[in-house]
């Protein structure tokens, strides 16, 4: 059978629209701890050089030069120097920042922290988000974090030097190292559930990659355990131990999710989208949409009052 494979991973960022922007820098010395209120959005920092504390729900995360993480949940978090120094709250010090876009803390600039953010779009939180732990810790000391460095040393370069559409260019960096983290968590974390612990299987992850490619194909569990090369049995076991869920029900939840899209933007008619993602006609769509969302198609494309 000739398949065509593509990424989950490039398809599910694209289609929760993943944007980056950087933050104010943080330079800090001497005995120092800040608190941090709840992030709104995805938040990163990398350590650039020194050492601290990273403290998460009563969890310490030590953390040195070249170390990045990832918060995906909201909820409050500290930086420090060491535990014993007793937390000031951040707002204040990044509301003090220079026109270098640094805040500064304590006493002396032995550590300095770059941060920045991921907005997603509203789908974010089931398709991908709640598919990670609430802290993705990349130590910088590893062989696999050599993309992030160069990434990192990149956006140093853009925010020091400011050449022409620097901050652009720093944000699309930071969006490279968004995908090398979910990257080195595919390889060495140990599979979750969800579409992203198939991605990990080697049995699930060519038959989610076929159904990507080919979300409108007819699909069977017979013609996928055929790209996995395993039995319908073996495949229908393993997709649902690591994903949660059966492969037809998998495709058909992507299919819904590519539709809505497509409904968000307005992008072509019922019967035009039905086509594009598998149905045969608009009703089948319009049955197989409410199913999952309990909405129609039309009632999800109606305009929402404010």
């Amino acid at each position: 059978m000739s398949v065509q494979h593509a990424d989950p991973l490039e398809d599910v960022l694209a289609l929760v629209g993943t944007t980056s922007r950087l933050s104010t820098g943080l330079v800090a010395g001497g005995d120092w701890a800040l608190d941090f209120d709840p992030p709104p959005a995805v938040k990163f920092n990398a350590l650039r050089r020194g050492s601290c504390l990273l403290i998460v729900d009563g969890i310490t995360y030590p953390l040195a030069a070249g170390d990045c993480f990832l918060l995906t949940r909201s909820t409050r978090f500290v930086l420090a120097s060491s535990p014993a120094v007793v937390p000031s709250p951040a707002a204040p010090v990044f509301a003090a920042a220079g026109p270098d876009g640094i805040a500064r803390t304590g006493a002396g600039d032995d550590v300095f922290l770059l941060g920045g953010r991921f907005d997603f779009g509203a789908r974010a939180r089931e398709l991908l988000l709640d598919a990670l732990p609430p802290v993705l810790h990349v130590p910088g000391g590893t062989p696999a974090a050599a993309t992030l460095r160069w990434a990192l040393d990149q956006i140093d370069t853009e925010l020091r030097d400011h050449p022409i559409a620097s901050g652009l260019v720093a944000e699309h960096l930071a969006l490279v190292m968004l995908i090398h983290i979910l990257r080195l968590h595919l390889a060495s974390a140990p599979p979750g559930q969800g579409w992203l612990g198939g991605l990990a299987d080697p049995v699930v992850a060519p038959a989610l990659r076929a159904m990507h490619a080919d979300p409108a194909r007819a699909w069977t569990v017979a013609d996928l355990a055929a790209v996995s090369t395993v039995s319908r049995s073996t495949l229908a076991a393993r997709f649902r131990q690591a994903v949660g869920q059966g492969p037809l029900d998998y495709l058909t939840g992507w299919r819904i999710e590519l539709a809505a899209a497509r409904l968000r933007r307005g992008d072509g008619t019922l019967s035009t989208i039905a086509r594009a993602v598998g149905y045969g006609s608009e009703s089948a769509l319009s049955t197989a949409f409410k199913r999952v969302t309990g909405e129609s198609p039309r009632q999800f494309r109606a305009p929402r009052s404010s």
